[in-house]
């Protein structure tokens, strides 16, 4: 099985969206801010029905306090909901999701002549969390963006 990829459309952390090569709508990232702000990622159901060995929930919400600060962890470890540890390595312009040795995901800046901002390849071995995945990659763009150290 081929890896699967996936292309940013957006620069804003805080509102893009992911599309498949094919130009099928993956993933969507909207905000609401009434009284606080709460951001919900939703997982495209055409597009997961094109991989059988996605699990998990087809949705997750962010919500942030009044002062849009982080929570005390530095860590750049989850745990999924099946209770496996999972790792963020991360550079300015790549970021590689892990499970020990195994690379998971990777996303990518692209490059100025491209008309996506990023690309997110999943391996075949990562589809199983791909809700996960997107979800703690987008809080980790976001806490750059934030500049939370």
């Amino acid at each position: 099985m081929a890896s699967v990829v996936l292309l940013q459309f957006g620069s804003d952390p805080f509102s893009f969206r992911f599309e498949d090569l094919q130009g099928r709508p993956a993933f969507t990232l909207c905000a609401s801010q009434y009284p606080t702000l709460v951001m919900k990622l939703t997982r495209e159901a055409p597009w997961a029905q094109q991989h059988a060995s996605i699990m998990g929930p087809s949705n997750s919400f962010f919500y942030f306090g009044p002062s849009h600060e982080r929570d005390r962890s530095s860590s750049r470890y989850f745990t999924s909901q099946s209770g496996n540890n999972y790792k963020w390595r991360m550079t300015n312009t790549r970021m590689e999701c892990m499970d020990g040795r195994t690379l998971l995901a990777s996303w990518d800046l692209s490059s100025p002549e491209d008309d996506f901002h990023a690309r997110l390849t999943i391996k075949p071995s990562g589809l199983h969390i791909v809700t996960e995945i997107v979800t703690t990659l987008i809080l980790n763009r976001m806490a750059q963006d934030l500049n939370w150290q």
